[in-house]
């Protein structure tokens, strides 16, 4: 028997550590699985300095995320094979040797491996955090408990799909802000390194007083010209700085606060948000997830750390024993509407019902928001494209009429 040490997740969603002996590290994660915990990491006691430590972080942060539509096609022949009634171990082989995506083969074919030595499909799918999120494994290992693993798969199907159909749907309503955004910071680039340093020459020997705006062209331009190697490492400095701010507790948690409090777009991300609590919460509450573990799991699927602490909090107060309308409304994240259908909802017993229109009424909300917000943003656009503009002919033609004037009046 080997020792192991461990961290995973306890029915509250509450992280935990320990040591436990087994003779392999599947033994200890069954071991983890029936006291109630969602094993994350498992390290034999041989492994367990910190350059071990060091490496595997190291090679966690080099794996990438799943991307969302390659998660959404396994769960959806997930739950075509099992409705089929193929076993689970050869649903899952089939899958990883035709998979399109190579960490997603990979992990299937690690997980059929652990399959074939008695492991379930939760526990198994658990070691893979960047390819199955914790919400889809909590939501799998209910399934598997309750003989309801089919209808877990299409529950994660449907869910996975409105979140990827969300999100395309607010790249595509900011693509063209953010292009004409590109292009301004290029154009302003261009202009003073390379057109206004030929206009230098003809306003010094002009022997006149420059007007404020063109001292103030030449200026910028003199800048961009002499020191554009350090704007270029200040930007750079400043993008490091701000990334390495974001991946720290509270500058993340500031970050997600800032994001929904922007003008015109603050509201949009503050409502899809919302929609996906409450599709999520939804989900989980329909697969028969713990009350408390489902809020836990779905503060992280929100992927908003100011929101995600308004949702723990939540959590805290029904532990104390208060009341999930009440916890609520103390969270001040939630219209009336919503809150009215939420108490409802616990008072019936019908509450992921509500939930889920709970999340088609923000959609709604999201989908009429992003349909109007070029008709918002096209007329600042303008307004900034006009500014510059007219900011760049005053700088230029100014001196120049001065020059004509003074011709003249020869």
């Amino acid at each position: 028997m080997s020792s192991f040490r461990y961290q995973g997740r306890d029915r509250q969603g509450n992280m935990v550590k320990g040591t436990l002996n087994g003779a392999n590290e599947s033994a200890v994660a069954e071991q983890l699985m029936r006291q109630g915990i969602v094993p994350v990491q498992i390290i034999a006691g041989t492994q367990g300095s910190g350059s071990s430590f060091g490496s595997i972080n190291m090679k966690e942060l080099l794996v990438r995320q799943l991307p969302l539509p390659d998660l959404v096609m396994f769960t959806r022949q997930m739950y075509a094979l099992t409705k089929a009634g193929v076993s689970m171990l050869r649903a899952v082989q089939g899958l990883a040797e035709n998979a399109s995506n190579k960490q997603l083969g990979a992990a299937l074919q690690g997980i059929s491996d652990e399959l074939e030595r008695g492991r379930s499909l939760s526990a198994a799918m658990s070691d893979y955090p960047k390819v199955f999120p914790r919400l889809v494994v909590a939501v799998v290992h209910v399934g598997e408990n309750t003989g309801r693993l089919e209808e877990s798969f299409q529950q994660l199907a449907f869910y996975l799909e409105n979140e990827q159909e969300t999100r395309k749907r607010i790249k595509q309503a900011t693509r063209y802000p953010s292009f004409v955004v590109v292009s301004l910071i290029i154009a302003v680039f261009v202009l003073n390194m390379f057109v206004i340093p030929n206009f230098v020459s003809m306003f010094t020997s002009m022997n006149v007083e420059l007007p404020l705006v063109t001292r103030m062209l030449l200026a910028s331009s003199n800048f961009f010209v002499n020191y554009w190697h350090l704007l270029l490492l200040g930007v750079a400095g400043t993008v490091a700085w701000v990334s390495y701010w974001v991946r720290q507790e509270h500058g993340r948690a500031k970050w997600d606060h800032w994001k929904i409090k922007l003008p015109i777009m603050g509201d949009i991300i503050e409502r899809s948000l919302l929609g996906r609590f409450c599709r999520s919460f939804s989900v989980m509450l329909n697969a028969g997830v713990p009350l408390t573990q489902a809020l836990n799991l779905v503060s992280e699927a929100l992927d908003n750390r100011h929101m995600a602490t308004r949702i723990i909090e939540m959590r805290r107060g029904i532990e104390r024993g208060e009341s999930l309308s009440r916890v609520s409304r103390s969270s001040q994240l939630f219209s009336a509407l919503v809150l009215q259908m939420i108490a409802v909802g616990e008072e019936t017993g019908n509450l992921d019902d509500l939930l889920l229109e709970s999340a088609e009424y923000y959609e709604r909300e999201v989908d009429y928001d992003l349909k109007n917000l070029l008709s918002k943003i096209e007329p600042i656009l303008i307004g900034g494209v006009a500014l510059i503009v007219g900011f760049l002919a005053m700088g230029i033609f100014l001196p120049m009429w001065s020059m004509m004037d003074m011709t003249g009046s020869l």
